[in-house]
């Protein structure tokens, strides 16, 4: 299975994320080309590779054609629609339906009326658009099944909106992130944006302090536009694959048991034959919390003539 970690130690946006996954290598030809079934007004996406704090990133801006002025103001129901007569596949439009539905929700809360007549303001515009559709698009091309997440500095301080000046987060950031693990910061700025509040809150899976267990495939760095004091502004994610060890190894009572076929009581003694022409001898100790020790000797009677002593403690990787 293939699965994804959003690490937004520096906060999360939309053009953040669709940054980083290209740069993870989800496919940028196969992203532009489906984008043009969007029917917005024209813009073109740039795509720079710029350093951060010493990190080597990819930062995205959608420009705006100046001949056309853009429509910065659209309703739920009108971006509904754009999405769902585009043609994408079911997949690409599931996911980019279920984050406009999140901010949708969420905006309806705040003002108080039903989501069927939120009118989207700085959301509704053209870049949050395409940045929404186009991470879709690239979970998509990376056929991603699962997807997890960190915790979510959302920053502090204020910020100049249509409303006008409102705390940082914005209401309908925190609105978005009931319910879900957010992180402390010292940084009084905007880190995380109502677009990556809604792609935290609509397509993440589970969320998980460290990385989920798994085999890295790929990493990506997506850049934030502001330069931060003391770390680096961007999102890092990592694709990969589950483990296929996973679940060979439990932990229980602070026991590590091998799922081998065969149990161990605490004072039982094995005894292994095997084709092999070597010998083992096995001594394993295990102390808990309870002030009792418990030791399982195994004994391996072999034709070689070399023997191994192994001393498990609770690190399979040691063993």
């Amino acid at each position: 299975m293939r699965i994804l970690y959003l690490d937004c130690f520096s906060g999360i946006s939309g053009d953040m994320t669709l940054g980083a996954l290209v740069d993870a290598g989800a496919d940028r030809a196969y992203i532009e080309e489906e984008l043009t079934k969007i029917k917005l007004e024209p813009y073109m996406l740039e795509w720079k590779r710029v350093v951060k704090r010493g990190i080597s990133a990819l930062k995205l801006d959608v420009l705006l054609d100046p001949h056309h002025p853009p429509k910065h103001h659209r309703h739920y129901s009108e971006i509904v629609r754009i999405i769902q007569s585009a043609g994408f596949n079911e997949r690409v439009t599931a996911l980019s339906l279920a984050i406009f539905e999140k901010i949708g929700i969420a905006e309806a809360k705040i003002h108080g009326i039903p989501v069927e007549k939120v009118h989207f303001h700085e959301v509704g515009a053209i870049d949050s658009i395409v940045d929404i559709v186009g991470v879709a698009l690239a979970i998509d091309s990376l056929q991603i099944e699962r997807i997890y997440a960190s915790p979510v500095p959302l920053g502090s301080g204020t910020i100049h909106i249509d409303h006008g000046i409102y705390p940082v987060p914005a209401p309908a950031t925190l609105e978005m992130m009931r319910g879900l693990p957010i992180a402390s910061t010292n940084y009084s700025l905007e880190l995380t944006t109502p677009t990556g509040a809604g792609i935290i809150s609509g397509i993440v899976d589970e969320f998980s302090r460290s990385f989920p267990p798994m085999i890295v495939d790929t990493i990506g760095y997506g850049a934030g536009t502001r330069d931060l004091p003391n770390q680096p502004n961007v999102l890092r994610v990592v694709v990969g694959k589950v483990d296929p060890f996973i679940g060979k190894w439990q932990i229980t009572h602070e026991h590590l048991v091998h799922e081998h076929g065969h149990t161990h009581s605490h004072d039982d003694h094995h005894h292994h034959s095997h084709d092999e022409h070597h010998g083992h001898s096995h001594e394993h100790h295990h102390d808990h919390h309870d002030h009792h020790e418990h030791k399982h000797t195994h004994n391996h009677s072999h034709e070689g003539t070399h023997a191994h002593i192994h001393h498990a403690g609770t690190d399979p990787v040691a063993q």
